[in-house]
């Protein structure tokens, strides 16, 4: 029963489910010389020798099985002797081009880095930083402006424009000059060349040049919203500093009262180029009227028709008293009577001057007492020259009034630059900004490292 159990064990090993490993291929072999050993012993069994037919099926089938599973083992050597053998991987070891990235990463990383720390901390000069904080302020005006309705405030609020024009020119090429005459800046910051040279200035730099480094010791902060400028200044010495502060503070000063000087010139002549217009306006609408009267020879046509209808109103007075006069002594007298005749004349004559007198209202011949022109062309032409008087005298109001006011601001500074921080003066440098320099340094450095490695690693693999 043993060697049955083991016979059955090759054969579901190697016939049933194949080798698949070289342990249990080398585990079945050796069992099989113990199975062949087993089965020599069974055959020289007393019962096997006997010839019991029973035994002798069990030996020929077991011979069968051993056949069997030596045919498997066969077969599984030789798949194991085709299976192709990989070595064990060796332990890590450093490669020429691991040596090559490591000496890059101290040629490109650390030196320079260390370069940079050395100059830092024992080339590089101290700093020291002066701040000033100023902003334009519009000086609030009442009184005649007020009382106009705001008729001064044409020019309107410029003070926000003053603070833009104030931060541009402060960065501009006539700044630098004003400060140099003032502090002297070439020879400042040219003293320590060339040992400092990363923070100083050649001394043969160009106007050109000095512009590009006042970019670097003055920094501007702006706000457009509130209008606040706040200028620091850096120097190799906190006296340099403060100084460059206040010449900056000074120009800007000076640089303000021109452009409120050349507003007020402006607005002076503004306001007398309209006094002029106003003038010359009313002098044309004086004129067309005196022409007017001088044409119709009438000062005022209203007061000449008021006097006309007054002798119409006379004139229909008289008829009515010369028609009751005749009617009386057509009652007491005769048909013949000479004063009807006289009376009836008398009627006559007025009715005729009446008719006249209206006929001068709306008739252009000067025959019967009219003007040449009618009476509602004469009225409508004098209220047109009426309106164009008043409106180019209360022009004229408005112009002389403006140009009052105008003096009256160019009196006084209407503009001004209110310093809210005063130039300062450090007791110690703030910059360089050593700390923060180095770590920008290190930082660059290595992302420019790490990129030059993948560049040259992705071409290697690509090769």
């Amino acid at each position: 029963m043993a060697q049955e159990r083991r016979v059955k064990k090759l054969q579901s090993g190697q016939v049933g489910k194949g080798v698949t490993t070289a342990e249990e291929a080398t585990s079945n072999i050796e069992h099989l010389p113990q199975v062949q050993e087993d089965m020599a012993s069974q055959e020289d069994m007393p019962g096997n020798r006997r010839g019991g037919g029973r035994g002798r099926k069990k030996l020929k089938k077991l011979r069968q099985k051993v056949k069997a599973a030596e045919a498997a083992l066969e077969a599984a050597q030789r798949q194991v002797a085709e299976t192709p053998a990989y070595p064990m991987a060796r332990p890590a070891q450093m490669r020429r081009r691991h040596w090559g990235l490591v000496a890059s990463f101290v040629l490109m990383v650390l030196a320079p880095l260390a370069a940079a720390v050395f100059y830092l901390w024992a080339v590089a000069e101290d700093q020291y930083i002066s701040t000033a904080g100023f902003t334009v302020r519009s000086q609030e005006s009442s009184g005649a402006t007020d009382l106009l309705g705001g008729l001064a405030n044409f020019a309107g609020n410029t003070t926000a424009s003053d603070s833009d024009i104030l931060y541009e020119f402060i960065q501009s090429q006539e700044m630098v000059e004003s400060v140099d005459k003032t502090v002297s800046l070439r020879p400042h910051y040219s003293q320590h060349w060339p040992d400092d040279w990363v923070f100083s200035l050649w001394p043969d730099a160009t106007l050109e040049q000095m512009i590009w480094y006042w970019q670097r010791i003055v920094g501007i902060s702006y706000d457009s919203g509130s209008g606040l400028i706040e200028v620091q200044a850096a120097a190799f010495d906190p006296e340099t500093a403060q100084a460059i502060t206040r010449a900056i503070v000074s120009v800007s000063q000076t640089r303000i009262n021109a452009l409120n000087e050349q507003a007020r010139e402006d607005a002076m002549r503004y306001a007398r180029e309209d006094l002029d217009e106003a003038l010359e306006q009313l002098k044309g609408a004086r004129e067309a009227l005196t022409q007017f009267r001088t044409r119709t020879r009438i000062v005022d046509p209203a007061a000449d028709i008021q006097g006309r209808m007054g002798v119409m109103n006379n004139l229909q007075q008289q008829l009515a008293a010369a028609l009751i006069e005749y009617d009386l002594l057509r009652g007491t007298v005769g048909e013949g009577d000479p004063r009807l005749k006289k009376a009836q004349q008398h009627i006559d004559v007025i009715r005729e001057r009446i008719d006249i007198e209206r006929q001068t209202f709306a008739s252009t011949n000067t025959d019967t007492g009219a003007v040449g022109e009618d009476y509602p062309s004469l009225i409508s032409e004098f209220e047109r020259l009426t309106v164009d008087l008043q409106y180019a005298e209360e022009t004229y109001r408005a112009a002389l009034t403006a140009l009052e006011v105008a003096r009256d601001e160019a009196t006084r500074q209407s503009r001004y630059l209110a310093t809210y921080i005063k130039p300062t003066q450090a007791q110690e440098s703030e910059y360089p900004n050593r700390p923060m320099l180095a770590g920008l340094v290190g930082l660059f450095l290595l992302l420019t490292w790490s990129i030059l490695a993948l560049i040259y690693y992705s071409i290697r693999d690509r090769s």
